[in-house]
C-alpha cells in the first residue's frame, strides 16, 4: 500500500477530487495549509499598503492506495493538477505499512 500526500493549489481541489473519482478513489483526506517553496510567497497590496507573505494559500490531500492504483493516482493529480506555473505544489509517496478499519477490524488493502 502507498500513502499520497499532495500539496496543490486550492482552485484546483474540485477538479482534482473529480479526476480522483474517476480512478475509482474511494476517500481521502483534504486539509487546509499554509506553506511556500521555491516562490518563496507573494507581496500584496492591502488598504493602499504593500507587504509580503510568505505562507501561501494550498491544499493538502492525504491518500491511501493499493500499490496497483499508485501510479495512476499520482499521475492524475499531477495532469490535473499542474498549471504550469511555479507554486502548483509537490506530489509525497510514501510505503504504508497496514491500514485497519475501526468499525469492522479488516486491515491491509480490504480497510482501503
Amino acid at each position: 500500500m502507498k500513502f499520497i500526500i499532495a500539496i496543490i493549489k486550492p482552485f484546483k481541489l474540485d477538479e482534482v477530487r473529480e479526476a480522483l473519482s474517476g480512478l475509482g478513489v474511494a476517500g481521502m483526506t483534504v486539509s487546509e495549509v499554509k506553506g511556500f517553496g521555491r516562490q518563496k510567497g507573494q507581496t500584496e497590496i492591502y488598504r493602499g499598503a504593500e507587504y509580503s507573505t510568505n505562507m501561501l494559500p494550498k491544499v493538502k490531500l492525504e491518500i491511501a492506495a493499493s500499490d496497483d492504483l499508485a501510479a495512476q493516482i499520482v499521475e492524475t493529480i499531477q495532469q490535473t493538477a499542474s498549471t504550469e506555473a511555479i507554486g502548483d505544489g509537490k506530489i509525497f509517496v510514501l510505503d504504508l505499512a497496514s491500514a485497519v478499519r475501526i468499525r469492522t477490524g479488516e486491515s491491509g488493502d480490504m480497510a482501503l
